[in-house]
């Protein structure tokens, strides 16, 4: 019997040292390339964001133009012009006008906010344009707007009382 005591009791010792040499050793977590330091000159700048309420302009696409006169003293005349804005957020927005003899030039301009998520998809759209034509004299006159035109006549001079 004594030949088997002295494993018997090393066994015991062998288990407590395997014990204290799992617990010393550390379990390091798998490397990671993406935990590697990050130098501040390869670190992204982002843009800032476009102020709030900062609009993008374009033109409206025409496509017809109907010209109505009023019947009033002095005569009005109205310019509907019809066509496509670019997506579901695009409105009309500034609308000039100038005249160069019998033509009128007409600029409808379109705005949209720019950070604006929007339907990309063509939208009708119409602008009601009342034309300067008092103190005109009778004649046919051009209107031209976003390089759609038409004409229209005063039957007589367009002087206000």
């Amino acid at each position: 019997m004594t030949r088997y005591s002295k494993p018997l009791r090393l066994t015991p010792l062998l288990l407590f040292l395997l014990l204290v040499l799992v617990a010393c050793g550390g379990s390091a977590p798998p490397a990671n390339p993406n935990d590697a330091p990050v130098s501040s000159d390869d670190t992204p700048v982002a843009e800032p964001p476009a102020p709030e309420g900062e609009m993008t302009i374009g033109e409206m696409q025409v496509e017809s133009l109907d010209i109505l006169t009023l019947e009033s003293f002095p005569v009005q005349i109205q310019v509907i012009a019809q066509g496509m804005l670019a997506d579901g957020c695009t409105t009309v927005g500034e609308i000039t006008q100038r005249r160069e003899g019998n033509t009128f030039f007409v600029t409808v301009a379109t705005q949209r906010p720019t950070e604006a998520m929007c339907t990309m998809a063509l939208t009708p759209g119409q602008a009601i344009i009342p034309l300067e034509v008092v103190g005109l004299k009778a004649g046919t006159y051009t209107v031209t707007v976003n390089g759609v035109s038409d004409t229209f006549e005063l039957l007589t001079d367009n002087i206000a009382p």
